[in-house]
């Protein structure tokens, strides 16, 4: 097994405008940020809202980071849906649009599928899609979909897809689920959700992680990765600890928004789609609060 994806991937939060339509402008312009930073971009994922978007939001969106010269090689859109046609539809779009690669959710709705049901699924977007050019990194976020990607399911898709089924995001935050795939699966690109595992996944063969903190502090996930081996990468990971703690203290999403409102000096990035709120006045302060007191920066970010 290969895979051309390695380091820090950023789950690009969306902006809208104040008639929740897309700011595509706004987009464009965090997407330009975070590759300053170091991030890759892992848009369409659970922290840019993707659910929240359409089929033609989401194609329209990345034809346009296209267009607009952003490098397809670092990004990694996400194309799950509950529909196989959907998926299809998703993935043949990235996939011809050059990126390097499709995290694929699982297909969410109903519970307790088994394996062979989840195996059937993916096999026929795969076939559906058709091009040696697909590289499918699956998603494992059964806290959100409640259809987990088991060990099983992996190594059979990996048999079967050697050359398609390339790696993972372990959002489940279980270190002896993450351990047991990176003892399981040399040379699969395994990402963890949260640097806080970087410092313990690293050195067993994670590829990266793919954070919603990425969003961020893309420098600082990014320093970690890159030299876990290193002196200093006790501190380098204590210091992502602290940023990372801070925001999950608050709806991620919400606070993410809010952080990167304040800091760029444009307040509409803290607009979030329904179901979803923003953050309230005291969370704001205390948010603000805490991100002053560990000397939290995002340089270069205002737009």
């Amino acid at each position: 097994m290969s895979h051309p994806l390695s380091g820090v991937f950023a789950p690009v939060v969306t902006p809208f405008k104040a008639d929740l339509g897309v700011d595509a402008e706004l987009f464009v312009q965090h997407c330009r940020w975070l590759l300053g930073q170091g991030a890759g971009l892992a848009i369409f994922g659970t922290n840019s809202e993707a659910n929240s978007l359409s089929l033609a939001e989401r194609r329209q969106l990345l034809t346009l980071l296209v267009e607009e010269g952003i490098d397809p090689a670092r990004m990694l859109p996400g194309t799950g849906c509950c529909a196989i046609d959907d998926t299809v539809a998703l993935t043949r779009h990235a996939v011809e649009a050059g990126c390097a690669g499709v995290l694929m959710l699982p297909p969410f709705y109903y519970k307790g599928v088994s394996d062979d049901g989840l195996y059937r699924y993916y096999a026929e977007v795969i076939e559906r899609v058709g091009s040696p050019r697909l590289k499918l990194y699956l998603y494992h976020i059964p806290a959100f979909t409640g259809v987990p990607i088991t060990l099983g399911l992996i190594d059979r898709l990996v048999r079967d897809f050697p050359d398609t089924v390339v790696g993972i995001k372990d959002s489940s935050g279980d270190w002896d689920n993450l351990s047991a795939m990176l003892a399981a699966f040399p040379g699969f690109a395994i990402f963890p959700a949260s640097e806080s595992l970087l410092s313990r996944a690293r050195p067993l063969g994670a590829a990266g992680c793919i954070s919603a903190t990425a969003n961020v502090n893309p420098a600082g996930i990014g320093r970690l990765c890159a030299a876990w081996d290193q002196p200093g990468a006790a501190q380098l990971q204590e210091q992502a600890d602290a940023v990372r703690k801070t925001f999950q203290k608050y709806p991620m999403i919400a606070a993410l928004k809010f952080a990167t409102a304040h800091y760029s000096g444009n307040p509409a990035w803290s607009t979030v789609r329904p179901p979803l709120g923003a953050l309230g006045a005291q969370q704001q302060g205390e948010l603000l609060a805490e991100l002053e007191r560990i000397g939290f920066a995002m340089p270069g970010l205002a737009h």
